[in-house]
C-alpha cells in the first residue's frame, strides 16, 4: 500500500485519482456503505476477477475518518494482496494516524507530498539515485515569479490571479483552524489558537520562544507547545532545529518555525528564507521517501549569535550550508566558519534576486559561493 500525506488542497486527491482505477470517498454516503459492508462486496466492483496485465489499483480517501480504518485495511490487505494495489490518502490528519500504525507495519510506504516547487516547474522525472541532485536547468521567468507570488499550491500558482489568491489562502488558514484541528483535535480553545496562529504567520523563519508566545496567548508554555506541535501535524508550518554537533557553544534546543505557504509573508527577507526552506524540506523529505538516504534539515547558530540558516545532512554527516539572502550578494562571514567546523563540501549564500548561471553548483567541493536561487533550487526535488 501507498500512504500520501501533505497539506490540505495540496493535491494529493487530484494527484492519485489519475493512476486509480477505483475510487473510495468516506465522505460519499454510498462509498461509505460499501466500506463498512466489507472488504469482499467492496472489491466486487474494483475487477479483482478479471485478467488484466496490471492488477487494479484502489483509491481511498479521506478514510481516516473511519474510527477502524486500519483493521480495515489491515484485512483487506492481508486478503487482497495479491490481486489489488492500494492508495490511502486523506486530510493531512492521515500523516499523524500513520505514525502508530502497528497493526498496519510492514504493509505500507509512506509518501509526502508537497506544493509545486521551481524543480517541479521545470521537470517531472526522478534524480539520479546515484547523484541525487540534478544538473542545472533554467526556469522560465513567469514560472518563478508566479511561484514567488502566488505559493506553490496549485489553485492559486495556476490561476496567477491576486484577489483569487489572497481569497484563497485566507480561506485556508480559516478551515485548517477551525475545521481541521477543532474536528480532529481536542483542543477547545481555538479563539485563542487563531492568537498564535497570526503571531506565527508573522513569525516564519524566526526561533520560537514559547514563553513569549504563552504570554501573548494566555496559555501554558506546554499548551503552546502541544499547539504548534498540532500545526506542524496539520501543516501550517515546519520547524528546523539546531545542528550542534561539532559546533562549539552551539544552540541546542531552540527551533526555527517555517510556513508552509510563503505567499503570506510581506517581507522580501523573510519571504525568501521561507521560499528556500519550503523548497530544502521538499528536497529533503522527498530523497528520504525514495529511498535514496537519509536526509535532515537543519540550521546553525551559537552563543556568539552567528548564524547559517540550513544545513543539509546526508547519512548523519553535513553535506551543504546555505545563507539565503534577498539582494545582498557579500558572502556572509559565517557560512566559512560553519564549514570548517562541520565539514560540510559546499556551502551557498542563495540570492534570490539574481540572475541564472549555468552552471553545477555541485560541480566540486570548495569554499563557500555566492549562487543563484534561479541555479540552485532547480537541482533539488
Amino acid at each position: 500500500m501507498a500512504f500520501v500525506s501533505g497539506p490540505r488542497q495540496v493535491g494529493k486527491t487530484t494527484t492519485c485519482r489519475s493512476h486509480a482505477d477505483a475510487y473510495c470517498n468516506w465522505d460519499n454516503l454510498d462509498d461509505r456503505a460499501l466500506i463498512l459492508a466489507g472488504p469482499a462486496r467492496l472489491v466486487a466492483g474494483f475487477g479483482v476477477e478479471r485478467l488484466s496485465e496490471t492488477l487494479p489499483v484502489a483509491l481511498f480517501d479521506e478514510l481516516h475518518k473511519f474510527p477502524r480504518w486500519k483493521p480495515f485495511l489491515k484485512g483487506l490487505y492481508d486478503t487482497y494482496a495479491n490481486q489489488l494495489r492500494i492508495i490511502v490518502t486523506g486530510s493531512s490528519r492521515l500523516d499523524i494516524y500513520r505514525r502508530g500504525g502497528d497493526s498496519l507495519m510492514g504493509r505500507y510506504f509512506a509518501y509526502r507530498m508537497h506544493p509545486f516547487t521551481v524543480a517541479e516547474t521545470i521537470r517531472r522525472d526522478l534524480p539520479d539515485p546515484d547523484r541525487i541532485v540534478r544538473p542545472p536547468q533554467p526556469v522560465e521567468p513567469g514560472e518563478f515569479d508566479a511561484l514567488w507570488t502566488h505559493g506553490g499550491y496549485p489553485e492559486p500558482f495556476l490561476r496567477r490571479d491576486s484577489r483569487f489568491s489572497r481569497r484563497w489562502q485566507s480561506l485556508r488558514l480559516t478551515q485548517l483552524v477551525r475545521e481541521d484541528v477543532r474536528d480532529l483535535t481536542r483542543v477547545q480553545q481555538i479563539d485563542q489558537m487563531e492568537v498564535l496562529v497570526r503571531q506565527l504567520s508573522r513569525g516564519s523563519g524566526r526561533q520560537l520562544v514559547y514563553g513569549t508566545l504563552a504570554c501573548e496567548t494566555r496559555v501554558s508554555v506546554d499548551t503552546v507547545r502541544r499547539w504548534i506541535a498540532a500545526l506542524c501535524d496539520f501543516h501550517l508550518g515546519f520547524l528546523v532545529r539546531p545542528w550542534f554537533r561539532n559546533v562549539s557553544r552551539s544552540l541546542r534546543k531552540e527551533p526555527k518555525w517555517y510556513l508552509r505557504d510563503w505567499a503570506h509573508i510581506e517581507e522580501d527577507g523573510p519571504r525568501s528564507e521561507t521560499f528556500v526552506a519550503c523548497h530544502l524540506l521538499k528536497a529533503v523529505e522527498g530523497w528520504n521517501d525514495m529511498g535514496l538516504g537519509r536526509f535532515d534539515l537543519a540550521y546553525l547558530r551559537d552563543k556568539e549569535k552567528r548564524e547559517v540558516d540550513f544545513l543539509v545532512a546526508r547519512d548523519g554527516e553535513p553535506w551543504f550550508l546555505v545563507e539565503v539572502k534577498h539582494r545582498d550578494t557579500s558572502l556572509s562571514p559565517s557560512l566559512a566558519h560553519y564549514q570548517r567546523q562541520v565539514g560540510a563540501p559546499f556551502a551557498f549564500q542563495v540570492v534570490m534576486d539574481a540572475d541564472y548561471v549555468a552552471t553545477d553548483c555541485f560541480a566540486a567541493p570548495g569554499p563557500p559561493l555566492v549562487v543563484p536561487a534561479r541555479t540552485l533550487l532547480p537541482q533539488l526535488v
